[in-house]
């Protein structure tokens, strides 16, 4: 069971909807993602109607710290998994080998991704043994992805153009990633 993570705010717009080579960014996370998991949800708070188009649960934070808080309410939702990997919803070039090189890396332990040097928490992996050290972290303030992922292992990915972890944020990157679609 997997989490396809955050639904944020950047463009003036729902990141999620926001349209790219003729279909919402959710849609392009979507089919990049579903084969490498058994399942998907989807963490996003507000109205869940505006996702029903990609026939996913959603699940919105208990409170709202983040992107953790998402991650969290992905841990509390998939009981029965031994983990869950989150993704953006605005990174559309996602590597095809995501899931399996973070099982790698992690050996069952929280793994993050890293291209071209950079590491990129928000696709990572999330045993559920850290459930409770999150909810912790949480509780007590914390929110920063970074500083609850220190010392977690890292699944490198090679870089490629586009960056397979190339996130949209502006106007800017939305045409850089038509360009690479076109």
């Amino acid at each position: 069971m997997i989490l396809a993570g955050g639904a944020g705010r950047r463009l003036g717009a729902d990141k999620a909807l926001v349209t790219l080579h003729g279909q919402p960014l959710l849609r392009h996370v979507q089919d990049r993602f579903a084969p490498q998991v058994e399942e998907l949800a989807l963490s996003a708070n507000g109205d869940p109607a505006r996702l029903a188009f990609a026939g996913l649960p959603v699940l919105p934070d208990a409170q709202s710290q983040g992107p953790l808080s998402g991650v969290l309410a992905a841990l509390d939702w998939a009981e029965a998994a031994d983990a869950v990997v989150s993704v953006s919803v605005d990174t559309p070039f996602l590597p095809g080998d995501l899931v399996p090189q973070l099982w790698l890396a992690g050996d069952g332990g929280l793994a993050v991704a890293q291209s071209a040097g950079r590491l990129h928490p928000t696709c990572a992996l999330w045993p559920r043994t850290e459930r409770d050290r999150l909810r912790a972290f949480l509780a007590g303030g914390g929110a920063r992805l970074m500083e609850f992922c220190a010392g977690a292992a890292v699944a490198r990915f090679a870089a490629t153009t586009p960056d397979p972890f190339f996130n949209i944020n502006t106007a800017e990157d939305l045409a850089l990633a038509e360009q690479a679609l076109a």
